[in-house]
């Protein structure tokens, strides 16, 4: 591995951007930590509890959010601009069509996603801003000081989240891996020091109660089997073997070699649990924010209060909602028609199975079967965290969504040095 590094950093273009990257992410963890004017940030604490939607957005932006930093916002913004976008290709043809025209296509539909990106962080800008003016934190709330106060947040977070996309895509272009990933990685990581806390807690605890210390051994295994375990589903695939005709064309011929189709296990990556966590924690975000007296309004305080992060409502419809979207999310990258006749046009057929509807019936098959796989394991690693702190009264926030976005942006900045050594003729970082 050390050898292997060597090489790296003996490549120039490599060398420069594996600089390149580190530069970006210093200066996204510095604007992570420059706080915007005008805010008393100490006065936020009360609103980041335990699986409200702003713990979430406080997760993806690396402690931004809670520290009303320039980046609060994050790539989020983005994130919810490409999601949007991708479902209304399926919709629109015009959108379709575009990601059918090649470069120049996906060009155009990464323009308007950065439109869409910078409406939704304007928005989420104004949100957030009355959030801080419902819990106290503005300097200035009245006349002309309160205006011009709500015109500098709001405009400081959206500049900020549309400089974060900037820096995201300089390193898709410039850099190694991809970009967004990336910049929540490394806010992910830099929020872990929320382990040290967790530890702290169960030594508190075990000082009442000896047993807790069981739990530290105990808890690092299950953290070490979880990471094997979200690297070898990450990495794991099913793979339908094809075989290509023979034909002949002129004096030369081609075809009759073998292949396969590859369908990983979990195709749609983590974007299941962001969509579910999304939706669940919306209830309790919007109970939060209206902060409703329990003796006048008792009917909605309960339906509010039985989506807590912890409750039992939660994590049922949390881990359905994660394989419900998991299903819809290969749905739409994943066309087992379209596959079916682009094996046809090819003289590709699977063995055993003939072309046209048998084949893509079989496709279809296979896919719900693997599908569903990936939808309970990402179920599992999703839910754990929940169970876990339930039974052990330790809270452990947003462990398995971590996991997989940290594992799952490791293994693809792997591929990428893969890719650029085995280019140059290197050993490469997987072997």
């Amino acid at each position: 591995m050390i050898e292997t590094f060597r090489n790296a950093w003996k490549i120039e273009d490599l060398r420069k951007r594996l600089l390149f990257t580190l530069v970006i992410l210093v200066i996204f963890r510095l604007g992570c930590a420059v706080p915007v004017p005008y805010i008393d940030a100490s006065a936020l604490s009360d609103m980041f509890t335990t699986g409200s939607m702003l713990t979430y957005l406080n997760m993806m932006s690396g402690s931004a959010l809670s520290q009303c930093a320039i980046f609060a916002l994050g790539v989020q913004p983005y994130i919810n601009a490409s999601i949007i976008v991708q479902l209304l290709t399926v919709a629109i043809p015009y959108l379709e069509n575009l990601s059918k025209e090649g470069e120049e296509g996906r060009r155009k539909l990464t323009r308007i996603t950065n439109y869409v990106g910078a409406g939704i962080g304007l928005m989420l800008s104004v949100a957030y801003y009355f959030i801080l003016r419902r819990s106290g934190a503005l300097e200035y709330t009245d006349g002309f000081a309160g205006i011009f106060t709500a015109i500098v947040i709001v405009l400081c977070f959206t500049a900020g989240s549309q400089l974060v996309t900037w820096m995201g895509n300089q390193i898709d272009a410039k850099g190694i891996g991809n970009g967004v990933s990336l910049l929540i990685f490394a806010g992910i990581v830099a929020n872990w020091s929320s382990v040290i806390t967790m530890v702290q807690g169960l030594l508190a605890m075990a000082q009442q109660a000896p047993g807790y210390y069981i739990l530290l051994p105990v808890l690092l295994v299950l953290a070490i089997v979880a990471v094997v375990f979200v690297v070898i589903l990450t990495n794991a695939e099913r793979r339908i073997p094809v075989q290509y005709a023979k034909r002949v064309v002129g004096r030369k011929m081609y075809g009759g070699q073998a292949s396969y189709i590859p369908i990983k296990v979990n195709m749609s990556g983590v974007m299941p649990v962001i969509f579910a966590m999304t939706l669940c924690s919306l209830p309790n975000m919007i109970g939060s924010f209206l902060n409703l007296d329990p003796t006048e309004h008792p009917i909605w305080t309960a339906f509010f209060g039985i989506f807590q992060y912890n409750s039992l409502l939660y994590l049922v419809v949390y881990v359905l909602l994660i394989v419900a979207f998991n299903y819809f999310y290969v749905a739409i990258q994943y066309n087992p028609v379209d596959i079916s006749n682009q094996l046809r046009k090819n003289n590709g057929t699977i063995p055993g199975i003939r072309p046209g509807k048998p084949t893509s019936d079989f496709i279809t098959k296979t896919l719900s079967k693997i599908t569903l796989i990936g939808g309970i394991f990402l179920a599992v690693v999703a839910g754990l965290p929940i169970i876990l702190g339930n039974l052990t009264g330790v809270s452990i926030q947003l462990g398995g969504t971590s996991l997989l976005i940290v594992v799952g942006v490791a293994l693809d900045t792997a591929r990428s040095l893969e890719g650029y050594m085995t280019a140059r003729h290197h050993k490469g970082f997987l072997e």
